[in-house]
């Protein structure tokens, strides 16, 4: 049977990227979100399948799963890249927003893993990747509510590996240390690659799925050639 992967928080630029990579390897292709509408013409192009999610509702999840067990059942491949920022500086931040953006970037990925790793690990394997970002391991100005959601996230899967990998759940976090370029971007001149090509991403993505557990990792930066750090 060919592998399947759940693309969580899907939407243009590496979530598109990834589907379409997956597709050509032959995966089914299942994309979630809460904006369904902005994912047809990807699920043309893909042949995917398309839900509804909310990742800050744990009732959502559990649905999105509960309908993956008829429609696919165990995923292979489970990609976690829904995020929400709230930015400004710390005294102005309005509590709720804060609550919101962590509950979308921390809680989110931790509802959707635990709802995969429960059937990971009936069916004996499966891959769990978590996007993070460059917030996950240093905390911009302003920003603190991104580098609270990004910091948890790296723990948890930080967590979730040694737990999970001697189970043979492959764990990933992914810190992407730099903007990722959009279609017609003017942050950069051609051929220049100061921005990362979500297309690569992908690739790696993929890469780290199918790494033979003699040699997995757990975590992986990737950065453009002129991105410092």
């Amino acid at each position: 049977m060919p592998e399947s992967v759940l693309i969580v928080g899907a939407g243009a630029g590496l979530s598109a990227s990834l589907a379409r990579l997956c597709a050509k390897d032959g995966m089914k292709v299942v994309l979630a979100a809460r904006d369904t509408e902005k994912l047809a013409a990807l699920a043309t192009e893909t042949g995917a399948q398309v839900q509804t999610c909310d990742v800050a509702d744990k009732n959502s999840v559990a649905a999105l799963f509960d309908w993956a067990d008829g429609a696919i059942g165990a995923p292979d491949l489970v990609v976690f890249n829904a995020s929400k920022r709230a930015r400004g500086p710390i005294v102005d931040l309005d509590p709720d927003e804060v609550l919101a953006a962590t509950t979308v970037t921390c809680h989110g990925a931790f509802l959707v893993a635990q709802q995969a790793a429960r059937r990971m690990l009936q069916a004996g394997r499966g891959t769990i990747l978590l996007t993070g970002a460059s917030a996950g391991v240093k905390g911009y100005p302003q920003s603190a509510p991104f580098a609270m959601g990004k910091f948890g996230l790296r723990g948890l899967a930080q967590s979730m590996a040694r737990e999970l990998h001697p189970q043979n759940i492959h764990i990933g976090h992914f810190v992407i240390d730099g903007g990722i370029r959009t279609a017609n971007d003017q942050r950069e001149s051609p051929g220049e690659d100061k921005l990362l090509d979500p297309d690569a991403i992908a690739e790696s993505y993929l890469h780290f799925h199918r790494q033979p557990r003699s040699s997995w990792a757990w975590e992986i930066e990737l950065r453009p050639w002129k991105e410092t750090f």
